[in-house]
């Protein structure tokens, strides 16, 4: 699993007008080429009445998984355009789609170039992009009497608070970085001077607003 990587915020849309064309760019992210291509299929669906809906998706780790279609647009102006934004940015497993209306005006293939990927780079602003961190989740149990310095000082460290347990004991679950995971402990048995029973739980992946 990679430590962290950038991906789209979420399902969105953004539409901007060039020379009487409307450009509509629809964007979520995909784990999987099938999912991919279900988005694609779903938007052509909304817009079966446009001149073009071009896409372009990068899935996996490594970006293993990539494509561009113009959709009827000359070669290599809209799909290779829409990629080259999603790479540009980082991103991975995202997908773009640009429904395109024509307004009439012929933008020729530099046109059609800068629109395409206009269209996709407004959208991500609008939209949002997001850093994907991969955590372990530490989890600490305590007496209740400890609870009140272990929150305050957990508000205050490095370490991102997670959820709070109020059982027989209090189970306090933290995000910690990979690679953090000894610093922590240690920093929670000084913090609880031995007193918390400290162990690993599962990785997961926190989002941060970039």
């Amino acid at each position: 699993m990679l430590s962290h990587y950038y991906t789209v915020k979420g399902y969105g849309e953004h539409e901007i007008s060039i020379q009487k064309s409307r450009f509509i760019c629809y964007l979520t992210r995909a784990e999987t080429e099938e999912e991919a291509q279900a988005f694609i299929q779903e938007i052509k669906k909304k817009h079966w009445d446009a001149a073009h809906n071009c896409s372009a998706y990068l899935i996996g780790e490594q970006d293993h998984i990539q494509k561009a279609n113009d959709d009827g647009e000359p070669s290599g102006t809209a799909g290779v355009p829409i990629l080259e934004v999603l790479k540009k940015r980082q991103l991975k497993d995202t997908v773009a789609v640009v429904t395109r209306y024509f307004g009439g005006i012929k933008l020729g293939a530099g046109g059609l170039i800068r629109a395409y990927g206009s269209s996709v780079s407004e959208a991500l602003n609008e939209i949002g992009i997001v850093e994907r961190k991969l955590t372990r989740v530490m989890h600490t149990k305590i007496d209740y009497t400890w609870l009140g310095k272990v929150e305050n000082e957990l508000r205050n460290s490095r370490f991102q608070l997670k959820e709070i347990h109020y059982l027989d004991t209090v189970e306090v679950e933290t995000f910690t970085e990979e690679g953090q995971k000894e610093a922590f402990t240690e920093w929670m048995t000084e913090l609880t001077n031995g007193q918390g029973e400290i162990y690993s739980g599962i990785q997961l992946y926190v989002e941060i607003d970039i």
